[in-house]
């Protein structure tokens, strides 16, 4: 497959390796379809491979290369550890200052003042904006994994960037059901709902675009960019995704149990894909 692949452009098999990637979150939230009532446990331990499978994906097919394609020992290790931090960096001030200038989460605080009598609509609609952002920060993490995607491929290795790809489709499934589970329970319908959860995967081309194309046109900032995608990923694991599963509902082991699953199964595709 890895052969017959690489006739194709490269930067437009990041582009669709990408668009896969974020089609998955769609896929995902097929569920709602069928049933909203998905326990905390079942999307908890599902998470958890998500989790899993992420720290795999970044440790072996961006943190690894990054160190050899940096030429490894002192310089390799410094170029990857500067690209791990500012990769972090970046999504921490995204997190920070985005839903700050938000217009739904505005929005929301108007409805709140204007309803500061009803209780009922304050709940409501604090928890609408509960979800939104929630949607909103999922939007914003898929910039990275479809920019690790990009990276993935942006040097001609084909294989890494097929990992990576398979990686983080496979933790997008859990994301896309995470999305659409609140919505539905919100009032909204299913169909919107799965929608809305789709549309939140479909960043990850353009951040597969620019992944792919910046690597094309610079061989030498791969390994920082690939270090990058690896520290911005790292941030969404350790904030989001992990913090989400270890709920006060006692779902917390079953949940690391999982990331182990994931971690392992992931390590096994990028070792037998690479």
């Amino acid at each position: 497959m890895v052969q017959y692949l690489s006739h194709f452009n490269l930067i437009w098999l990041g582009i669709l390796a990408s668009l896969c990637a974020g089609l998955a979150t769609g896929v995902g939230s097929i569920p709602i379809f069928f049933t909203k009532n998905v326990s905390k446990k079942i999307l908890d331990m599902l998470l958890g491979i998500a989790a899993g499978v992420m720290l795999a994906a970044t440790s072996f097919s961006l943190i690894v290369p990054a160190i050899e394609k940096g030429g490894g020992g002192v310089k390799g290790s410094t170029i990857t550890l500067i690209g791990i931090l500012c990769g972090g960096f970046f999504i921490d001030a995204i997190d920070k200052y985005f839903p700050d200038t938000n217009l739904l989460t505005n929005a929301v605080d108007e409805i709140n003042e204007e309803q500061a009598i009803d209780s009922l609509a304050i709940t409501i609609s604090r928890r609408l904006r509960k979800t939104w952002l929630f949607v909103l920060a999922i939007t914003i993490h898929n910039f990275p994994e479809g920019l690790a995607v990009g990276v993935g491929f942006g040097d001609g290795d084909i294989a890494n960037g097929l990992s990576l790809a398979i990686g983080i489709g496979l933790q997008n499934f859990p994301e896309g059901l995470a999305v659409a589970l609140p919505l539905v329970r919100d009032g909204f319908s299913r169909k919107k709902s799965f929608l809305i959860a789709l549309a939140s995967g479909l960043v990850e081309p353009i951040g597969g675009l620019l992944g792919v194309s910046l690597v094309q046109v610079s061989k030498p900032i791969l390994p920082f960019a690939m270090a990058f995608a690896a520290g911005a990923m790292l941030f969404v694991i350790a904030h989001e995704i992990i913090p989400e599963t270890q709920s006060q509902e006692g779902h917390s082991k079953q949940a690391t149990h999982a990331m182990l699953v994931g971690f392992v199964i992931m390590m096994f595709l990028d070792n037998t894909l690479g």
